[in-house]
């Protein structure tokens, strides 16, 4: 891993305004890299979260300890870079983005997001390849994962615990809420706020579970705001759930549905642990207009990968 070149390199992407290739930053270094150098550097080894990991290892240990009594969360999300007019490969290919509710062409990210007393730390990422090209029934030719983006956040979870990263609990949206990513994260001695869909079945009481009394959620007359202790079906151990209600900027009325295992979370730790999820949709913002994250023409499958 060249850390030099990492260094550079994002420093141009940081710095850049436009498109971002290897000719404008040897431009912008008057000749003391040449463009091919950059080339080959974008070129060799794939850049994964194993190196991510060694260059925020440091820093983030330093943190850690400079912060001994705070409460540690890892945020999971994704994020999709729109690239229509770049061929379609592994990485590059169709996604379904469900902020738009359609499939989008592009490269889909996810990122894990460490937060710590007010400091946001990426702590790894996947990007999500599809390798599996297959005819479906309608003969539309598709491409598939090895993997489900649930699978990977419980590798990119496991890699945290095996770094020893300091954290209580894991943050996602209601597409990542199954039951096992649920026990998966329990198992490990972690709790987990999480959204739920508003079908999602649950009891409230221990009869109703015992029965098989279950309901959807947006149906179970939960009060606003107020962590009550419920049940998810399916799902073994009891929880707390909650009804968010909120106001957007345009002054509609929104409501989410959260899910929380530690059951001595009081109100104010579960809104406000949930609302800090909120910190990777800024990460995911900043990478796309900041760090250009969809500015670079590269062709070949590694340069856009390390891109």
């Amino acid at each position: 891993m060249n850390k030099d070149m990492i260094e550079l390199y994002s420093d141009y992407l940081i710095a850049s305004f436009g498109q971002t290739t290897a000719t404008g930053l040897a431009n912008l270094l008057q000749g003391s890299i040449y463009h091919d150098s950059i080339t080959r550097f974008l070129n060799s080894e794939t850049l994964t979260a194993k190196e991510q990991w060694q260059l925020i290892k440091p820093m983030l240990r330093q943190h850690e300890n400079a912060t001994p009594n705070a409460i540690g969360y890892l945020i999971f999300d994704d994020t999709i870079q729109p690239k229509p007019h770049t061929s379609v490969d592994d990485i590059n290919c169709w996604h379904y983005d469900h902020t738009q509710n359609k499939n989008v062409k592009g490269i889909n990210l996810l990122n894990c997001l460490y937060h710590r007393k007010d400091i946001d730390i990426p702590l790894s990422f996947d990007i999500i390849t599809k390798p599996n090209v297959f005819t479906d029934d309608k003969g539309k030719v598709k491409r598939k994962s090895d993997k489900t983006k649930n699978q990977r956040l419980l590798d990119m979870f496991d890699r945290a615990i095996k770094n020893q990263v300091k954290f209580d609990y894991v943050l996602a949206d209601s597409w990542f809420s199954a039951n096992a990513t649920f026990k998966h994260i329990r198992k490990a001695n972690k709790h987990f706020i999480f959204a739920l869909k508003s079908n999602r079945l649950v009891a409230l009481t221990p009869d109703d579970r015992e029965k098989g009394n279950f309901v959807r959620i947006d149906e179970s007359n939960l009060p606003d705001n107020t962590p009550i202790h419920g049940f998810l079906n399916d799902y073994h151990d009891e929880v707390l759930l909650l009804r968010r209600v909120f106001t957007n900027k345009d002054d509609s009325t929104g409501v989410l549905y959260l899910v929380c295992s530690d059951l001595q979370c009081d109100k104010d730790k579960f809104i406000n642990g949930y609302q800090k999820r909120w910190q990777v949709e800024v990460y995911h913002k900043s990478l796309k207009q900041n760090a250009n994250l969809g500015k670079s023409p590269a062709h070949s499958q590694r340069a856009r990968f390390n891109h």
